[in-house]
Parts: C-alpha cells; structure tokens; sequence
C-alpha cells in the first residue's frame, strides 16, 4: 500500500488548517514576498511567521530563498506537481471575493509600496 499520497496530504490539510497560514499563502499568489512584509501584514511576532512559513514549505505549498539576511517566500512550482496545482486552483478560486483576502490585498498594496530592504 503507498501511504505516500495520505502524508503528504495530511500535511496540506495541516498547512491549510490555520487562517494565518491560508492568509499567508494567499497574500504569496500575486508574487514572491520578503518575511518582514508577511509579518506586517498578519501582524503576528517573527517567530510565529517564521513557524507558519516552515509548515507550508514542509507541505510543498512555498519555496524560499535568501538573499543576505532577507527570506523571500514565493508559492510553490506548480508546472511539475498536479495535487498542488489542482489544489492550488480550488483555494484561490475559492477565497476569490473574500472580505478577509479583499482586505487583505490591499494591506499588501501599502505595505509593497516600501522596500523590504528599508522595512526590516
């Protein structure tokens, strides 16, 4: 029996199971993002924005890279993974229209408009 399926989805429905992680990964749709912009949007300490990163990244929902002392998040590659892509598509449709998602596009819209590097 391949249990491979059942874990890994165990581990997205995890990431997916808290507001901040979903609100995170939606903020992450329209581009990649320093950490320091995801803290000021969900307004929550370093360290918790930094654990709630890491569970999405175990589930394959994010990829980050650093540049000096940045973390910059950006959503997983999609072209080579059908559950994430598929899975993908369903969430944003989904929350399309959202009052929490509307809000917070455009707390993201401020927050862009200064540079990481000055912010953090």
């Amino acid at each position: 029996m391949n249990t491979g399926g059942m874990t890994r989805l165990n581990a997205v429905g995890m990431a997916l199971s808290d507001p901040n992680r979903v609100r995170a990964l939606m903020a992450l749709r329209n581009g990649e993002l320093c950490v320091c912009q995801l803290i000021e949007l969900l307004q929550l300490a370093p360290s918790t924005v930094s654990k709630h990163m890491s569970i999405l990244k175990q589930a394959g929902l994010v990829a980050s890279r650093k540049d000096s002392r940045w973390v910059y998040y950006r959503t997983a590659e999609q072209e080579d993974d059908e559950f994430i892509a598929a899975l993908w598509g369903l969430v944003v449709d989904y929350l399309a229209g959202d009052k929490v998602t509307e809000a917070d596009d455009g707390a993201m819209a401020k927050i862009k408009r200064t540079q990481p590097r000055n912010r953090c």
